[in-house]
Order: C-alpha cells, then sequence, then structure tokens
C-alpha cells in the first residue's frame, strides 16, 4: 500500500497566519500520527489578491481587533500582481515591528524581526516557519516554474505575464488576456505569447491541477473549501474537515510558554 499523503492547501494568509491555517495544520498532524506517511503545504501563492494577506490581531491590553497589511509599492501591483511577486517595500518590516508589541508576545516580535524576504508570499512563509508551524511539512508552491510545467493542462487560467514594469496574473478568456478592474471593467493586454510555467488554475479546475503533481491520499479543507471544491475531480482522495478553532479568521499568534 501507499504510505498517506495528507495535504492541506491555503493562499498566504496573513504575515501571521490565519487560525483557520493553524488547524488545517493541527489536523494534519493528528492525521500523521494515526495513519503515518508525510504533510504537504501546498501553498497557492499564485493568487493575487491583496486580502488575503490581511493580518487581524488583537490589542493585548484591551482586546480590539485591529486589521493590519503590507503595503504594496503601487497599484498594479497591489491589485493584480501575484502573491509571489509582490514586493515587501523598505521599511515596511521595521515600521510594523514598532506596531507589534502591542498585539503579541515579545518572542514574535523577535521572530518577525529577523525576517529578511523581499516576496510577500516569501515573507508569510518564513513567519510561518520561524513559529514552527511548518516543522515536518513540505511546501509545494503553485508559483512554482517547475510544478507548473509537471501539472496537467487545464481549460480556464490565468497567465502570469509581464505589464508596465510588473508580474501580473491575467486571466486567459476568449483568446484574449485581461486585467480585471472591477464589476464589468477589464483591460485586455496584447497579444503575446505564454507557456506552462506562467500558468495557474482558476479555483474550479485547482483541485485537480494540485493532484495531478502531488498525488494525496488525504486533503483536508475547511467548510468554505468543501463547499467549492470538486470532489469528483479527485476520486482517489479522502477529503476531511478541518478541526474547529475559534475566531478563524483572526491571526494565529499564541503566547509561547
Amino acid at each position: 500500500m501507499t504510505a498517506p499523503l495528507i495535504c492541506f492547501g491555503q493562499q498566504p494568509c496573513g504575515f501571521f497566519p490565519r487560525r483557520f491555517l493553524a488547524a488545517k495544520v493541527f489536523t494534519a498532524r493528528r492525521l500523521r500520527a494515526e495513519l503515518g506517511g508525510e504533510i504537504v503545504f501546498f501553498l497557492h501563492d499564485s493568487d493575487h489578491d491583496p486580502r488575503e494577506t490581511q493580518t487581524t490581531l488583537r490589542h493585548r491590553k484591551t482586546g480590539e481587533a485591529q486589521t493590519l497589511n503590507f503595503t504594496f509599492e503601487n497599484k498594479l501591483q497591489r491589485k493584480f500582481s501575484p502573491l509571489y511577486a509582490k514586493r515587501v517595500p523598505a521599511g515596511w518590516r521595521d515600521n510594523m515591528a514598532r506596531q507589534l508589541p502591542a498585539y503579541v508576545d515579545p518572542a514574535w516580535v523577535d521572530a518577525f524581526k529577523q525576517v529578511e524576504a523581499d516576496r510577500v508570499a516569501d515573507f508569510c512563509l518564513e513567519m510561518y516557519r520561524r513559529m514552527g508551524l511548518l516543522e515536518g511539512i513540505r511546501v509545494v508552491r503553485s508559483g512554482d516554474p517547475e510544478f507548473r510545467r509537471a501539472a496537467c493542462a487545464v481549460d480556464e487560467f490565468f497567465v502570469d505575464v509581464s505589464h508596465q514594469g510588473e508580474t501580473v496574473r491575467a486571466r486567459f478568456a476568449g483568446g484574449a488576456l485581461q486585467l480585471h478592474e472591477g464589476g464589468d471593467s477589464f483591460v485586455t493586454l496584447p497579444p503575446m505569447p505564454f507557456d506552462k510555467s506562467q500558468v495557474s488554475p482558476t479555483r474550479d479546475s485547482r483541485l485537480r491541477w494540485m493532484q495531478s503533481v502531488v498525488h494525496c491520499t488525504h486533503y483536508i479543507a475547511g467548510a468554505g473549501e468543501q463547499a467549492y471544491l470538486k470532489k469528483e475531480d479527485a476520486p482517489d482522495i479522502t477529503f476531511v474537515g478541518r478541526d474547529p478553532i475559534d475566531r478563524s479568521d483572526e491571526a494565529y499568534c499564541e503566547t509561547l510558554s
């Protein structure tokens, strides 16, 4: 029998991860303790939505919630660059570190100050590692060109292309590359060649695309994710609901013992 391969997927979801991601990690570790095998974190760093990295922290004295985020160098990058390509502006880390003592344990502040990554997805991933959440877990990234080359073809997809000096994630539709400005407004980019190393799927085909490379036996998903996953695309997977956690959309930053 094939050894279990336990997988969970998530976009970079805050410079301190949201609690639902921590719950997926804890669920995966529980399953591994029961079944053995390996854990894979499928990091969907191809996503371009800047809201994904919003980080909601609670004041240590008042309990008041505060939502923080990265800043971005320009509007084009903020709206359209994939998270693996969004740059961390100079000075952002130090400015944020001065605010953090009001919200998190000093040990987390120190860990945050040590992260030197200059891309948003890399920064999040390194912080998760420093928090110990990724110990014993293999990370596979959707933005990795080698992963993309190995993945199956999909009919609906985005393409990462260069536009006005930035890497942007354009939807390929009707034979054209488009940036969605909001509502019914789109910007159509000039035709340009691309290959599989630039392609990532839409949400509906992401599971099949991921599975064509990862070949997991178990997949952990939250309630929202379960609602849109096309489980029929991966009949070989056993789907597992993530363990419950309170305040799931807030940041995980438990005080170190």
